[in-house]
C-alpha cells in the first residue's frame, strides 16, 4: 500500500509545491536541510533568503487552491508521491534534477516497474506511427511498461498500442494531473489512468505552458531504463528527452529512416552521436540486458537502506530469496502477472521488475503479458 502522509506534512507539501520561485532543486534542498516539509515551511516563511514571491505566498497561501488539491487527492486512485517517501521511484531519484513530488492518477507502484520511453514527432508519418505501435506492442508483451508524454503523434500511438496489447503505460503530463493536453486525448488518458498511471509534477489545475514540456521530458527519461526515438526533426523536443536519458546513463535508441524524410534527421543525428540504431524490439531488449540487471541491483540496494520500504526491488542475483520464490512460482505454462504476485506474495512492481531481469537473462519467456520458465538448455 502507498505510504500516506500525516495531515500537517501533506498540508506543508501542498503549500510548498505551489510556491512561486521555488523549483524542484530548491525544494529538495530545503526539505533535506530541515528534515520535513512542515519544518521547511515554517523556516521559509521567515527566512530572508527565501525569494520574495515565495515568501508572499507562504505567508498567505490561497486556501481555495489548497482545498482543490486535497479534493483531487481524495477522489479515486489519486496519490502524492513525495521526495522523502520510500514510494518515490528510485530510477527517477537518480536522474537529472528529479521533481520534488509527483501527483499520480492510477497505480503509483507502476513507477517502480521497468519502463521504456517511446517518444517522437507530433506530426509523425504513417510509417512512424506504425513503428511506434509495433515497438510498443512487442515491448509490453516482453514485460516492459511503455512511458511517454501523451502528445499527439508518436506518444499517443505508443500509449494506445501498449493498452491495446494488454500492457500498461505511464503518461507524464505537462499540465496538472486533472487536465489533458491535447484535449483529443481525454479518452486515452482515462484508459491510461484505469490500468496504468498519469503523472505530473504540477499541482491540479495547472495549464500547459511551453516551458512545462521540457520539464516533463526529464521525468520521462528519468523513469525509464532507456528512451526510443521513433521519428524526430532536428528541433524536436524528443531530442531533449534523449539527451537527458543519455546524461542520466540510460540507453538511447533511434530508428533510422529515409535521408529524404525531415522526420528522420533527428534520429540520424542521435545515431551519429552514439545512440543505438535499432530495427526490432528484440534489439532493444538485448541492449537493455546489462543495464536492466545493474539498475535492478541498484534498486534493491536503495530499498534495503529504507526500513519502511513498501516495495521489494529486484536484484540481478538469481540466488536472492525473492528470486527463488518467483522462480518456484513459474512453470512451463505461461502465467499472468497477477497470478505470480498471488503465488509469491511479493509486490506487483517487484515481480514485474524481476521478470524483466529474468527475461533479459534468458531464464523466462514472455508473451502477451504472460510469463513461463524457459526449458534448460
Amino acid at each position: 500500500m502507498p505510504i500516506e502522509l500525516a495531515d500537517d506534512e501533506l498540508h506543508a507539501w501542498l503549500v510548498l509545491l505551489r510556491a512561486p520561485a521555488l523549483g524542484a532543486a530548491a525544494l529538495r534542498e530545503l526539505i533535506g536541510r530541515h528534515g520535513s516539509a512542515a519544518a521547511a515551511l515554517a523556516a521559509c516563511r521567515h527566512d530572508p533568503a527565501t525569494p520574495e514571491p515565495a515568501r508572499a505566498w507562504l505567508a498567505a497561501p490561497d486556501a481555495a487552491r489548497l482545498a482543490g488539491d486535497r479534493a483531487w487527492l481524495a477522489a479515486g486512485e489519486h496519490r502524492l508521491v513525495v521526495w522523502t517517501s520510500a514510494d518515490y521511484p528510485s530510477l527517477l531519484r537518480d536522474s537529472q534534477n528529479p521533481p520534488a513530488a509527483l501527483f499520480v492518477a492510477g497505480d503509483p507502484a507502476l513507477l517502480w516497474a521497468p519502463q521504456l520511453a517511446i517518444v517522437g514527432a507530433r506530426g509523425a508519418s504513417a510509417a512512424g506511427l506504425a513503428n511506434a505501435r509495433a515497438f510498443a506492442k512487442a515491448l509490453v508483451e516482453a514485460g516492459l511498461v511503455v512511458t511517454s508524454g501523451l502528445a499527439e503523434g508518436i506518444d499517443g500511438a505508443a500509449h494506445a498500442a501498449a493498452l491495446d496489447a494488454g500492457g500498461r503505460t505511464v503518461a507524464v503530463l505537462g499540465t496538472g494531473p486533472d487536465l489533458v493536453y491535447p484535449r483529443r486525448h481525454e479518452a486515452l488518458a482515462a484508459r491510461i489512468a484505469a490500468t496504468g498511471a498519469l503523472v505530473s509534477e504540477f499541482p491540479p489545475g495547472t495549464p500547459g505552458k511551453p516551458e512545462h514540456f521540457p520539464r516533463r521530458n526529464r521525468i520521462i527519461a528519468g523513469l525509464s531504463l532507456g528512451t526510443l526515438v521513433v521519428e524526430a526533426s532536428l528541433q524536436s523536443g524528443s531530442l531533449i528527452t534523449a539527451r537527458l536519458a543519455n546524461e542520466t546513463g540510460r540507453e538511447v535508441f533511434a530508428i533510422p529512416g529515409s535521408i529524404h524524410n525531415p522526420l528522420a534527421r533527428g534520429c540520424h543525428r542521435l545515431i551519429r552521436d552514439g545512440a543505438k540504431l535499432v530495427e526490432t524490439a528484440q534489439e532493444v531488449l538485448e541492449e537493455l540486458r546489462g543495464l536492466g540487471g545493474a539498475l535492478a541491483a541498484g534498486l534493491r540496494e536503495r530499498i534495503a537502506a529504507s526500513e519502511d520500504a513498501p516495495v521489494s526491488a529486484p536484484s540481478a542475483r538469481t540466488d536472492d530469496p525473492d528470486y527463488a520464490r518467483l522462480l518456484a512460482a513459474l512453470d512451463d505454462e505461461p502465467r499472468a502477472l497477477d497470478v505470480l504476485v498471488a503465488r509469491t506474495g511479493l509486490p506487483a512492481a517487484a515481480v514485474s521488475s524481476m521478470l524483466l531481469v529474468l527475461e533479459l537473462d534468458g531464464v523466462v519467456s514472455a508473451a502477451h503479458g504472460r510469463y513461463a520458465r524457459r526449458p534448460a538448455r
